[in-house]
């Protein structure tokens, strides 16, 4: 398994390559958007990619286009890092919007990207089945935890893995609130961060689940799934 890394600027590349190949990662180098496609269906790569870190405004495709192509294609659960010069909210939540796992504005700590690549494959590490970890159902919705299987009425919904991850962890949990604070360091682990990046994945997950989705939001605390008997209601926002 190796990771991706896509950036049209070398420095970049070689700085990242160098923290990550300190944490015993093979990386791969790729300066464009073709360049990086192509290693992504497995050609010019000496290993399937595990994780793709694609900065947004490299040559066509650029970041974004390319993490939508790889949301729609063959492996949509591959976990990607975006790498965006762009600092405005709306050009970071277009990029989650885009199936983003992550993202990191430049400049950045290369240290800190190396812990979130770390942070990111934890998270979509796909564990042996384990019998004690029950079968979620909610009316429709099935989800096997140990093999990462979401079902709604027996058709196989994708999701990528933080995607699945919120699901799982709202559904053991059914009429609790939780704020987006709370759901960044109980579902994401991480102790910073954007809070856009767990209201896009809730807007995410809602458009996945569609009318079979519980995710209430309660406003000015939280969302909470299956709690409509407290002020607020389910929202697309």
């Amino acid at each position: 398994m190796c990771i991706l890394v896509a950036d049209d600027d070398p420095v970049v590349r070689e700085v990242v390559r160098r923290y990550l190949e300190r944490d015993g990662r093979t990386v791969v180098e790729t300066g464009d958007g073709r360049a990086a496609r192509a290693a992504l269906a497995g050609i010019g790569a000496p290993d399937e990619v595990e994780l793709a870190v694609l900065d947004v405004m490299m040559p066509e495709p650029n970041g974004i286009e390319l993490c939508r192509a790889v949301r729609s294609g063959r492996r949509p659960d591959t976990p990607i890092i975006l790498l965006t010069a762009l600092g405005d909210e709306d050009d970071r939540v277009l990029g989650l919007e885009a199936g983003a796992d992550d993202y990191i504005t430049k400049p950045f700590s290369p240290r800190e990207l190396a812990l979130r690549v770390a942070s990111v494959l934890r998270r979509s590490a796909r564990p042996e089945p384990a019998p004690h970890q029950r079968i979620l159902r909610d009316g429709p919705i099935t989800v096997n935890p140990s093999a990462q299987l979401v079902f709604i009425d027996d058709a196989a919904v994708t999701l990528t893995p933080r995607e699945f991850d919120l699901l799982v962890f709202l559904l053991r949990n059914p009429g609790q609130v939780y704020s987006r604070e709370s759901l960044l360091e109980r579902v994401w682990g991480w102790d910073f961060g954007d809070l856009s990046t767990v209201t896009v994945h809730i807007k995410r997950l809602r458009a996945k689940l569609g009318a079979r989705h519980r995710i209430d939001t309660v406003w000015g605390r939280g969302y909470a799934w299956g709690r409509t008997d407290i002020a607020g209601e389910a929202s697309d926002a």
